[in-house]
């Protein structure tokens, strides 16, 4: 099986990771992104090299779809460790292994500290539990692989206790712009749902409380489907088992062909497959259905489960943004939640890295109710809108900048110039990130042009100098071509090619570094 461009690249970087030194790495990929693919064929090549590789999951649905999707792509079967089988005299270099089962001391011990070589975690978001975390300790040798959906600044935070780096992360935004993933409409739906009195627990808004408030609007909520999904493939996720079941009824007395599925669910699996061949039309499930379920022809969820974990969030609406033929896109039905004290989750958080800009597309997209609008787009005019902003309030700072006598030009006046909002909302995750920048880094810093002193983190720095180079490839302009255009006046230099920014300043030295007439720096267009 031949990887896609990106899966290639997630692999050769985790190799990458590994060999200079990072030992527990990550990838991120969005649901529907073949994360079991990269980790199969990243396996295939580890058991290539000798070594002998355990896959942890937390649930057996995982493990089962690990295992074929190896057996699959590279012919490897895999040993199970899992309940009553264990993979202990097994010859198979490759053990799908259940963290319930791992976790127990009477099993764990019966392994050598350096029984295996790697370790892949499936959904390593779950890393952060007692249960991995004494796994991972008892194998203390094995180099680690975390795989996840898109995880948000804090997730990241977190997951950076466990792992060291990150390998490689693929966005939503481009996985839609590849082709690999259905493009998302948003609608906001104009009625106000009251979460006010919902409580948190565990970091998360309390399922019983949800309940109790969703309760009153679930006629409505249906009504609602009525207008849009009538003619869709709808999956429904909500906060409890009893509320899934009275939802699936009152959709069915309003004409939709529900069904609901739940842990307890004796016929699940044929539920499941009369769904995927169209004989429902509408899914109803309480949380049962975030990981490990395919359904492409899925093309309307509609999340009545609110949340404040993002990567949770992506994993419910990833349940309808795989491919499928006559499928042109995803519809995303959002409420109007009112909460007073929390943040949740909404269509923003699925691609805007930045919470100002998220607050703006949300705020966006509810001036919009009732109209479905292209979460891509949504994004692109609410960063504009941010950035703009930001260009107003941070106007005199940068003014101020401009007008130092110094050689080298301030990292903020370039992020800005070069609008890199990665750079802007630059927050270190990972232990070697916050150390300070290393003295090559400085030097190297300092011979590109950029001021050093304001980079407090070697993480930023990296990130920077991965931008430098980048663009010197592209053949964009120099942070001292910048810092001189615009210390003339010229706007969004950072956007310009290297040669007319050079031609530009070649023309005002020979004008005795004088702009020449004819030129209003306010209303140049690059080029003129």
């Amino acid at each position: 099986m031949k990887l896609r461009p990106y899966q290639e690249t997630a692999k050769k970087e985790v190799f990458k990771q590994w060999e200079n030194g990072f030992n527990k790495t990550l990838i991120v990929l969005p649901t529907g992104c073949g994360k079991t693919i990269v980790f199969a064929k990243i396996t295939e090549e580890c058991v290539r090299r000798g070594a002998r590789v355990l896959i942890l999951a937390h649930r057996g649905e995982l493990l089962e779809q690990a295992s074929d999707k190896i057996f699959k792509s590279t012919g490897l079967k895999c040993a199970v460790e899992k309940a009553e089988n264990t993979c202990i005299n097994s010859w198979y270099r490759i053990v799908v292994g259940s963290v319930q089962t791992l976790m127990r001391d009477n099993r764990l011990n019966q392994f050598s500290s350096d029984y295996f070589n790697y370790i892949i975690i499936d959904e390593a978001h779950h890393v952060l539990s007692d249960s991995y975390l004494k796994i991972l300790s008892h194998f203390s040798a094995a180099r680690i692989l975390g795989v996840t959906a898109t995880p948000d600044r804090g997730d990241m935070k977190n997951l950076g206790q466990v792992f060291d780096s990150l390998a490689f992360e693929y966005s939503l935004p481009e996985a839609i712009k590849d082709g690999y993933l259905s493009p998302i409409k948003a609608v906001t739906i104009p009625l106000k749902l009251d979460l006010s009195s919902v409580s948190t627990q565990a970091g998360d808004f309390k399922a019983s409380d949800i309940d109790t408030a969703l309760d009153p609007y679930l006629y409505s909520i249906a009504d609602e489907m009525l207008n849009y999904c009538r003619d869709r493939k709808t999956v429904v996720f909500l906060p409890l088992v009893k509320t899934s079941q009275k939802f699936k009824s009152i959709l069915n007395e309003k004409g939709f062909k529900a069904a609901e599925v739940n842990g307890n669910s004796s016929d699940r699996a044929e539920i499941l497959n009369d769904f995927d061949k169209d004989k429902y039309n509408v899914l109803c499930n309480s949380m049962l259905l975030t990981e490990g379920w395919d359904c492409p022809s899925v093309d309307c969820v509609i999340v009545l489960r609110p949340t404040k974990v993002r990567s949770l969030y992506c994993q419910m609406v990833g349940r309808g943004t795989r491919l499928c033929e006559g499928k042109s896109e995803l519809l995303l039905l959002d409420f109007l939640w009112h909460t007073e004290r929390h943040e949740l989750c909404r269509p923003a958080h699925l691609i805007c890295e930045n919470e100002d800009v998220a607050k703006k597309m949300t705020d966006n997209l509810a001036k919009q109710a009732g109209l479905p609008v292209d979460i891509e787009e949504a994004e692109r005019t609410a960063s504009e809108d941010v950035v703009s902003q930001r260009e107003e309030a941070l106007a005199k700072q940068l003014s101020e900048m401009k007008m130092r006598k110094r050689k080298l030009v301030d990292p903020l006046q370039f992020e800005m110039s070069i609008q890199a909002e990665d750079l802007t909302s630059y927050v270190p995750s990972f232990g070697w990130e916050m150390a300070p920048p290393s003295k090559k880094q400085i030097e190297t810093l300092e011979r590109l042009g950029i001021f050093p002193d304001e980079i407090d983190n070697a993480g930023k720095a990296t990130l920077l100098l991965d931008k430098l180079g980048k663009r010197r490839d592209a053949g964009l302009t120099t942070p001292k071509q910048i810092r001189f255009l615009e210390g003339k006046g010229f706007r969004h230099v950072g956007t310009w090619q290297f040669e007319n920014a050079r031609k530009l300043i070649d023309r005002i030295a020979a004008n005795g570094w004088r702009i020449p007439h004819g030129i209003d720096p306010k209303t140049y267009a690059e080029g003129d």
